[in-house]
């Protein structure tokens, strides 16, 4: 009668057992479900109209051309299309920072969600990244650079940094010149932010040089 009891309980213990553990599992596939629909809803509702870049770009009197572009992204949101412009494409996009030639980098602002704030924080973080944390030798023409961002951002406004030996490196918000900020060393920690050995996003590095 004893052994029967124990026998009772052992199987009302297994039973209560297995209960628990398929309970565990439908609460966990139901919130894996609930994650999953969260993802697709934030991605549906940051997701950026298609950018298409123009081909060229002027630089002084000179026309350089689309080498590459790609989407800025970060925690679901697609901040920016970028494109480069050179004089002749090419896959060495080091070569065009580092080089004191004619080059451009175009920022086509593709969500409601970059603010002024956001925007000069990324490309403070960046020029940390592009100079490997030494910003101080060019922290007036870096202040001077954010200082374009100062200013509302709103969709679709575009930013077109333009370099030039011998004059520096124009600003342009939708066409019309910002700022003028001299030096090669700025053109090169500029340009690293997208191109250099530790870029802000590696695939977009990659689709800048036209991969």
């Amino acid at each position: 009668m004893h052994g029967c009891i124990i026998k009772d309980q052992r199987t009302e213990y297994l039973l209560l057992n297995n209960k628990l553990n398929t309970h565990g599992v439908i609460m966990m596939k139901r919130l894996m479900v609930v994650v999953m629909a969260c993802a697709m809803m934030a991605s549906t509702a940051f997701a950026a109209n298609p950018v298409k870049l123009p081909a060229t770009l002027k630089a002084g009197d000179s026309d350089l051309v689309l080498n590459g572009s790609g989407v800025r992204t970060k925690f679901f949101i697609e901040a920016y299309t970028a494109g480069l412009y050179v004089p002749a494409k090419t896959k060495d996009v080091a070569s065009v920072m580092n080089t004191d030639g004619k080059a451009a980098i175009k920022l086509h602002i593709t969500s409601k969600m970059i603010t002024s704030k956001k925007m000069s924080d990324a490309t403070m973080e960046g020029f940390e990244k592009s100079t490997k944390g030494n910003i101080a030798p060019l922290k007036k023409e870096i202040d001077e650079m954010i200082s374009v961002f100062s200013a509302e951002i709103k969709l679709d406004d575009v930013y077109d940094m333009v370099y030039e030996p011998g004059k520096g490196t124009s600003i342009f918000k939708n066409g019309k010149l910002a700022k003028t900020i001299k030096g090669e060393a700025f053109k090169k920690a500029l340009f690293g932010i997208w191109l250099g050995a530790d870029p802000v996003q590696a695939d977009l590095k990659a689709k800048l040089a036209g991969a």
